[in-house]
């Protein structure tokens, strides 16, 4: 007898109510806990575009993207069309022993946006396209160390924890790969690296995630030349600036880079399907898949899939047809421009950096002996709650989801759906203005709130 039909409506109305005790037993205890303690805890109920609706219907920008995922807002028609349609086929989807014709259409196009690369590795994830990258490095090269960048961000599991730049994610999961953190845009750290002879590759993210800080024009070029006279390779890790996000479809291609292996994830799901993609050239996948013996010796259960395939394929055709890659070029050149221009304006506003929609707003001392007081305090209680505490108001007043860009970081990070307009940059622009402005009067609710927030961090210690 089949089964009867799952009702996820009536199940979602059910029990939806109990979302956070849900989460509270069964998965991550501090995740609901954090979000009770920020006022965050809300009941979204469906979302369209680069905007959420809570059950009354009131209408929340999102500027997170689902950290980046969703490059085309959310629930893209197209997308969304195409899924169903690859679902309605009926595919005899993962038989192992056949080459079904998504997985190398959607090679074939996301190359076609990288044309100095040659070959694809279709898995889930971001973190298991740079663990692809790293293990075919080290093949390639028969060499075992990789080097990444401080306050790098590549994954969680452990090869690419293992390349992760920032201590408080690493604590506690020693021993992991020998590996060797340099400065970003550090040339004579690179150079000191390379002349011990085992390094594989260098690691980098083009703009890193955590504060949003580009590596310095020149660098890449000068770094890969570095590498390649040591027979070392260039890995760029565009897990979050791909696929758009920084006004080029890669942002290595920025800086007129030709890497030699490239990790692409996040945004080419069109939000529905995970996927990750590893791009690199040609001799490097053949050295690794050298014969029959070898053909399975790194695969992915799930990579492949017929659904991630369709969602990526009709991501990069809304990328073409929609010409999403200029909006977050044109857009992120006004978005930027505009919060720049309140620099001067307030005292706490330290700099505004990145490139197309990739932005951070970085927060520092005040001049002021008023403003100063506070903002000590804050400081000595634990680096990085000034930040929450502008983060804070613009969800509970103006109904804008932000995010502290990194542990102990006085840094915002915007990277909104690459389909906004200007109308979704007036709204945060007018809304951060007047968070800035209540900043600055250095009394009210926001300093209450911060106060709050230095209590706890102590009670934490």
């Amino acid at each position: 007898m089949p089964a009867d039909r799952l009702d996820l409506a009536a199940l979602i109305a059910e029990r939806g109510p109990e979302r956070y005790e849900l989460h509270a037993r069964y998965l991550n205890p501090q995740l609901p806990r954090m979000l009770h303690t920020l006022g965050f805890d809300r009941y979204y109920e469906r979302a369209e575009g680069p905007y959420f609706y809570d059950a009354e219907g009131n209408e929340y920008l999102d500027m997170l993207a689902g950290f980046g995922i969703f490059a085309l807002g959310r629930h893209h028609p197209v997308v969304r069309e195409a899924v169903r349609q690859v679902m309605d086929l009926g595919l005899p989807d993962l038989t192992r022993f056949d080459c079904s014709p998504l997985p190398g259409l959607l090679a074939e196009q996301l190359l076609s946006f990288a044309p100095e690369l040659d070959r694809v590795f279709f898995g889930n994830s971001g973190t298991e396209a740079v663990e692809t990258a790293l293990k075919f490095a080290r093949y390639a090269t028969g060499r075992p160390r990789v080097l990444y960048c401080d306050h790098a961000f590549h994954g969680l599991t452990t090869g690419s924890l293992s390349v992760n730049g920032e201590n408080g994610f690493r604590r506690g999961f020693d021993p992991l790969l020998p590996d060797t953190a340099i400065p970003l845009g550090d040339l004579g750290a690179l150079a000191r690296e390379l002349k011990k002879g085992d390094v594989a590759a260098l690691i980098v993210e083009p703009i890193q995630g955590k504060g949003v800080h580009a590596a310095p024009p020149g660098w890449l070029s000068a770094a890969r030349q570095l590498l390649h006279e040591h027979r070392a390779l260039l890995i760029c890790d565009e897990v979050q600036t791909g696929v758009g996000r920084t006004g080029s479809f890669f942002a290595y291609q920025e800086e007129g880079v030709e890497p030699d292996l490239v990790c692409a994830a996040k945004a080419l799901s069109g939000g529905y399907v995970p996927i990750g993609a590893t791009l690199g050239k040609g001799w490097i996948f053949e050295k690794v898949y050298s014969s029959m013996d070898r053909v399975l010796v790194h695969s992915a259960s799930f990579g492949s899939n017929a659904q991630a395939m369709a969602a990526g394929l009709a991501t990069l055709h809304v990328m073409r047809e929609e010409k999403v890659v200029e909006n977050s070029r044109q857009v992120g050149e006004v978005f930027r421009e505009r919060l720049a221009a309140l620099v001067d304006r307030y005292e706490l506003l330290a700099e505004v950096r990145g490139r197309g929609l990739m932005i951070g707003i970085e927060f520092g001392r005040p001049r002021s002996l008023k403003l100063r007081t506070g903002w000590t305090a804050l400081q000595a209680a634990r680096k990085g709650l000034f930040a929450q505490m502008v983060v804070v108001p613009l969800l509970h007043r103006h109904r804008i989801l932000t995010q502290v860009s990194g542990d102990h970081l006085e840094v915002i990070k915007l990277i909104p759906p690459l389909i906004i307009t200007e109308r979704e940059v007036d709204r945060f622009v007018d809304a951060f203005t007047e968070v800035m402005d209540e900043a600055h009067r250095g009394s009210g609710l926001m300093w209450d709130f911060g106060r709050t927030l230095v209590k706890q961090a102590v009670g934490n210690r």
